[in-house]
């Protein structure tokens, strides 16, 4: 696992990036990045740049974040039962630096029937080359 210290982080994210990444908050609905953001590419880790998502697998699940209905690889993320906020449910963490991204749920489309439910601020896109949208409209 790689990790910077603390101050590194903070000097490196903005506000939002670091109390979602290093402190597990969560981003208001609908006001994220990438919330509604549908070019093709590849989603990493704001913090190492770890690929966590494909533009493929991301969906519109009308929650106000961006969703996806499977990670990179299972390497990516971490999974941690998180019993906060009086509900049991499934952290996500990038495998490499620890980064809180969200949380993943069984309501998801299939082939999976997941959902990948990640805050904006944990994330960065990377375009493909033929960056054209990829929602179906």
């Amino acid at each position: 696992m790689t990790k910077k210290t603390d101050q590194e982080y903070k000097n490196s994210l903005s506000d939002i990036q670091y109390r979602v990444t290093r402190e597990a908050a969560t981003e208001r609905p609908f006001t994220g990045e990438y919330w509604d953001h549908w070019n093709t590419g590849q989603y990493r880790c704001i913090c190492c740049d770890t690929p966590l998502f494909q533009s493929s697998t991301k969906f519109d699940a009308g929650c106000g974040w961006p969703s996806y209905n499977a990670p990179e690889c299972d390497a990516a993320i971490t999974e941690i039962r998180d019993s906060s906020h009086g509900m049991i449910r499934t952290e996500v963490r990038c495998s490499k630096c620890d980064a809180h991204l969200g949380h993943v749920f069984d309501d998801g489309p299939q082939p999976t029937g997941l959902r990948y439910c990640i805050n904006s601020a944990s994330l960065k896109f990377e375009p493909s080359e033929n960056a054209a949208p990829n929602k179906a409209e």
